[in-house]
């Protein structure tokens, strides 16, 4: 029963936590929904947000090329070149 009890206090807090959470809300420009389709299914688009304005376009296409690469993200061709695009002109230096 105390485990039962435990285990229902930490999803409780979570929900709470996931609650406040606050949607990540991209620059409206083309290739934002192809941004969010892929990169949104593996981690938060925080990151975007959080690295730019540093990357240049250079830096974009390596980190989603390290995105397929290595971590697997399923990601097409057509859909590789909208999304570095999408994040050089949005949040590129």
């Amino acid at each position: 029963m105390k485990t039962l009890l435990a285990v229902a206090a930490i999803c409780f807090a979570a929900c709470a936590a996931y609650a406040d959470e606050k949607p990540v809300d991209l620059k409206k420009a083309p290739g934002r929904d192809t941004v969010e389709a892929n990169c949104g299914t593996c981690h938060s688009l925080d990151y975007i947000r959080t690295n730019s304005p540093f990357p240049t376009a250079q830096v974009w296409g390596a980190e989603v090329t390290k995105m397929i690469s290595v971590f697997g993200a399923d990601i097409k061709p057509d859909d590789t070149k909208a999304i570095v695009e999408y994040l050089s002109k949005n949040y590129g230096s």
